[in-house]
């Protein structure tokens, strides 16, 4: 079989996602790599794509706007198995992690998790991860899977200049399948399957449970869509009899790659390759909330030298969201100022399904970023006025308990 090759004019609201990482192109299947979802995928109507080096759906028999709307109406599921997920174990297994990111993992309570960041020593962005404490004596962490190479060859070449120190920790990367369920109907078809209250589970808190009857699922109330959601760690070989539960109710369906890119992107969340990089600090991309305030003072983070410095003093350039009318803004479109001047570049863009206009962000030149400042991009050689925006574009619906 040969992968479904996307054309850049039907599916230019794709662009952002795919740049980094993958292509879409005809593509030898048995060259990727593919999930334990990958045959369900096809028997669902799902068009496969080359995406980090996986055989991952873009879309179903929906259309993408359809599938996208549906998911913040309703829920979707999203096989996310390509990300790489970790388990840190040992008595020093705290400090190891906090030795690679900027978060406060030892302030997490036991199953809260948090969204950190791997830094090199410019401050520069290794990756984006999620780490959670678990009450069972061990961290764990989910990474990209763009990234899973480069990840797990950081933490072991940390592991070993770690434990060569005298320190006790130990990684163990994980076959399990994880399946994200988001949208506000999700709580409610997630409870038809387990006893654990989901009502006690907020967001950012983790959980093992018997999950439609699937023993040691590892449940996380967390996604990419900025809808409350969850995302489930499933044993590999029960991950299509989970997705297949959860179809059963009317309110879920399948998605893939395009609306989680569109979805993330109205939520302002960062795509990594993207929007941030080993050329990109903390401060700069408008994610100085992850450098916990221990971290700050105690400055034993790599690249702290270079990253607290920038919280109080300036950086010459930022991460903003952006509005405009008329043809949608895509990566490496120009931003300029009301003069014309280039002032910055438009990271990831498309329509957005739910505003029915465009959305972006970008990194402009600081002055230029205050919230409500008018600008201009250069769209297939056309000027367009467009505004700084906060973000997220479309509001959060995360589940908090209250």
């Amino acid at each position: 079989m040969i992968l479904l090759r996307i054309t850049a004019n039907r599916w230019g609201f794709l662009r952002g996602a795919f740049d980094v990482g993958c292509r879409l192109a005809s593509t030898s299947e048995g060259a990727l790599k593919r999930t334990p979802l990958y045959e369900f995928h096809r028997d669902q109507g799902g068009k496969m794509v080359e995406f980090a080096g996986w055989s991952m759906p873009v879309q179903y028999k929906d259309s993408h706007i359809s599938s996208h709307l549906h998911t913040r109406q309703h829920c979707s599921i999203f096989d996310v198995s390509h990300m790489l997920q970790t388990k840190v174990h040992g008595k020093d297994g705290v400090k190891f992690m906090e030795s690679m990111v900027v978060g406060d993992i030892a302030e997490l309570k036991d199953n809260q998790g948090t969204l950190s960041l791997f830094t090199n020593e410019k401050g520069g962005i290794i990756d984006d991860l999620i780490v959670t404490k678990t009450d069972l004596g061990y961290l764990y962490v989910v990474s990209n899977a763009g990234c899973a190479e480069k990840d797990s060859a950081h933490m072991q070449a940390k592991l070993s200049e770690f434990k060569a120190a005298g320190h006790d920790a130990d990684l163990e990367f994980l076959d399990c399948a994880l399946i994200a369920l988001q949208g506000p109907a999700s709580a409610r078809v997630l409870q038809a399957g387990m006893c654990d209250d989901l009502t006690k589970l907020t967001f950012m808190t983790s959980r093992i449970s018997k999950v439609f009857g699937i023993p040691e699922c590892r449940v996380t109330r967390c996604g990419y869509t900025g809808e409350d959601g969850v995302e489930i760690s499933v044993p590999a070989k029960h991950a299509v009899q989970l997705a297949e539960s959860l179809l059963k109710d009317n309110a879920v369906k399948m998605a893939g790659l395009g609306a989680r890119d569109s979805l993330r992107l109205e939520a302002g969340l960062c795509l990594y390759g993207n929007d941030i990089d080993e050329n990109t600090t903390p401060v700069e991309a408008s994610l100085v909330w992850t450098i916990g305030k221990r971290r700050r003072t105690t400055l034993d983070f790599p690249g702290a030298s270079v990253v607290v410095p920038q919280i109080k003093g300036k950086t010459t350039r930022k991460r903003v969201g952006l509005l405009s009318e008329g043809p949608p803004v895509r990566q490496h479109t120009p931003i300029l100022s009301p003069e014309g001047k280039v002032i910055g570049e438009v990271t990831s863009g498309c329509p957005s399904p739910c505003l029915k206009q465009n959305v972006a962000m970008g990194y402009v030149e600081t002055e230029f970023s205050k919230v409500g400042t008018p600008v201009k991009v250069e769209v297939r050689k056309k000027v367009v006025d467009a505004v700084v925006s906060k973000m997220p574009f479309v509001p959060t619906r995360y589940y908090t308990g209250k």
